[in-house]
């Protein structure tokens, strides 16, 4: 269903009355081209695999709006990894209306999505970083980097005998990304992070 997920899980302070650990998905359509298919990767031997690596290439971070929560006993119709990657985050999984349309229109079972609410529907809805009541609701903000991954393939060049310049596969081109994700919190004491930004 061209699907991507991300996993965030973020350890509760327990002196401010948050359980030990939080966890959240975030699910938004893969694009086509914006990782390299895992054929490739199957067949791409790489050398010295205990190497720290650093990304050839920084990509711009993007700044998604999460404004749809995903029902996680549904979840398995999108994608078959939802049902393990999401597990401790069974009621903050979250997506984006511009994706649920494009998987909607792949015949996805639309009853697994849900509106959150919007600033446009609660005009005092705030940023959970200006928000001053612990227990009010308000739009959160979660950031993440990939410090590394597969995003292209190489490929060189070589001349055959009679002079002809033709190109192979040759390795991989790394990239990192960073994320900041949007998304609406019944109460700030979800979201206590967001103080310290």
């Amino acid at each position: 269903q061209e699907v991507k997920i991300f996993r965030a899980l973020i350890l509760g302070e327990l002196e401010r009355g948050q359980s030990q650990f939080q966890a959240l998905c975030f699910v938004t359509r893969l694009h086509h081209n914006e990782i390299i298919p895992s054929e490739s990767m199957a067949k791409l031997r790489q050398k010295n695999p205990r190497t720290v690596r650093q990304a050839e290439e920084v990509r711009g971070l993007e700044h998604l709006s999460m404004d749809v929560a995903v029902n996680f006993s549904k979840g398995a119709q999108l994608s078959s990894h939802i049902h393990n990657v999401c597990a401790e985050a069974k009621e903050a999984i979250y997506t984006r209306e511009e994706d649920v349309k494009f998987w909607l229109e792949k015949g996805v079972d639309g009853s697994m999505f849900e509106v959150l609410p919007q600033t446009s529907d609660l005009p005092d809805l705030q940023r959970c970083r200006l928000c001053a009541d612990r227990w009010k609701p308000c739009i959160c903000s979660y950031s993440l980097s990939i410090e590394w991954y597969p995003c292209m393939l190489k490929y060189c060049k070589s001349r055959d005998a009679g002079g002809r310049v033709s190109s192979y596969k040759c390795g991989i081109r790394s990239c990192q990304k960073g994320y900041t994700f949007d998304y609406y919190v019944p109460q700030k004491q979800l979201c206590l992070w967001d103080e310290e930004t």
